[in-house]
C-alpha cells in the first residue's frame, strides 16, 4: 500500500502546484466567446495531466526515502543478508541494474518497492516486518516487491495516473465552466463573459471539482492496483517459491487478523480489506484472494 500511496500523495501535491501555477500564468486556450473548445481543453488537460504523473513518478523515490525516513543499507552492514537477497531476486529477475535497499523504524509488518525505472528503483522494509517474520516468510516478501520493478508497475500506475489526472482536470474545468455561468446569470451588459475574468475564484471552483474527481478516480487506481498484485505475487512465487510467497501471505492475514476493531475503518487502505463497498478502495486484493490464486496455479 505505501508504494501507492506514495505515489498519489506526490501526484496530488504536483497537481496542485500545476493549478497555482497555472492560475498565475494563464493556459485557458480552450475557453473562447462562444464557450469551451473541447478539443482544445482535452489536448491540454492530457499534456498537463501526463505532466503531473511523470513528475510524480521522476520524485517517487526521492519523496520515499523523505516521508518514510528510508536508511539506505548495503551489504557491509548490519543488513547485509537482507541486501543479498534483494540482489539475488533482482539478478533472477534480469535486472542489470541493482535496486538501492532500505529500511524504515516502525512496527506495521510492511515492504513497499518505488522508482522511476528498474534501473533507478529502491525496495524498503519496515523494522517490525523483519522482527516479526521469519527468513523464509521475509524472502517471500522481498520476491513480491522485486517482481513489482521488474514488471514496471510504478510506469504502468504513472500511466494509468496520468489519464485519470486528464479526465479529472477534463470534468472538473467543465463543471467549473457551468457553475460559474449559473452564478454569473443572465447579464445584459457587453462585459466578458468568460469565467477567467472572475480569476482567483474560479482556479478555487476548479480546485474544489478536482479533489471530489481525483477520490471518484481513486477507484480506478485501486482497480489496476489490486491486478499488479496478483502479477506481483505470481512473480514472487517464481523468484523465492510458492511455499515462501504464500507463507508470507498468511503471516500478512495472521497480522491484520490482530488489528483491534477499533481500527476496522482503516483496513481497506492497508494491505488486504474485508468483503463490501471500501473494498473497491483498496489497493490490495484480500489476502484469501491472494493465497488462493497461489494455490491454485
Amino acid at each position: 500500500m505505501k508504494r501507492i500511496f506514495l505515489f498519489v500523495l506526490t501526484n496530488i501535491l504536483v497537481m496542485v502546484t500545476v493549478n497555482i501555477v497555472l492560475m498565475f500564468t494563464g493556459g485557458h486556450n480552450w475557453l473562447s466567446a462562444n464557450g469551451i473548445n473541447y478539443q482544445a481543453l482535452m489536448t491540454f488537460c492530457l499534456v498537463w495531466g501526463f505532466v503531473g504523473s511523470g513528475i510524480s513518478l521522476m520524485l517517487s523515490k526521492f519523496m520515499a526515502k523523505k516521508m518514510m525516513g528510508v536508511e539506505i543499507v548495503d551489504e557491509r552492514g548490519q543488513y547485509a543478508d537482507l541486501v543479498r537477497k534483494v540482489h539475488f531476486y533482482a539478478k533472477q529477475a534480469g535486472m542489470n541494474k541493482m535496486p538501492e535497499v532500505g529500511v524504515y523504524h516502525s512496527p506495521e509488518v510492511n515492504a513497499f518497492a518505488t522508482g522511476p525505472s528498474k534501473n533507478n528503483s529502491l525496495v524498503a522494509v519496515s523494522s517490525g516486518l523483519l522482527q516479526q517474520m521469519n527468513s523464509d516468510e521475509v524472502e517471500g516478501v522481498l520476491a513480491h516487491e522485486v517482481a513489482h520493478i521488474a514488471n514496471g508497475d510504478m510506469v504502468t500506475m504513472a500511466l494509468v495516473q496520468g489519464v485519470v489526472n486528464a479526465f479529472v482536470m477534463f470534468f472538473a474545468r467543465i463543471a467549473a465552466f457551468a457553475l460559474s455561468q449559473v452564478m454569473a446569470g443572465n447579464r445584459d451588459s457587453d462585459e466578458e463573459q468568460s469565467p477567467v475574468a472572475g480569476g482567483f475564484m474560479f482556479h478555487m471552483i476548479v480546485m474544489v471539482f478536482e479533489v471530489a474527481f481525483s477520490f471518484l478516480g481513486m477507484f480506478v487506481i485501486a482497480y489496476f492496483s489490486r491486478i499488479r498484485e496478483f502479477r506481483a505475487d505470481k512473480g514472487g512465487a517464481q523468484y523465492a517459491g510458492r511455499a515462501k510467497m504464500i507463507a508470507a501471505l498468511r503471516r500478512l492475514k495472521g497480522k491484520l487478523e490482530m488489528v483491534d476493531d477499533s481500527q476496522e475503518s482503516f483496513k481497506a487502505m492497508k494491505i488486504s480489506s474485508k468483503k463490501g463497498f471500501l473494498n473497491f478502495l483498496s489497493t490490495h486484493p484480500s489476502l484469501d484472494d491472494r493465497i488462493a490464486a497461489l494455490e491454485r496455479a
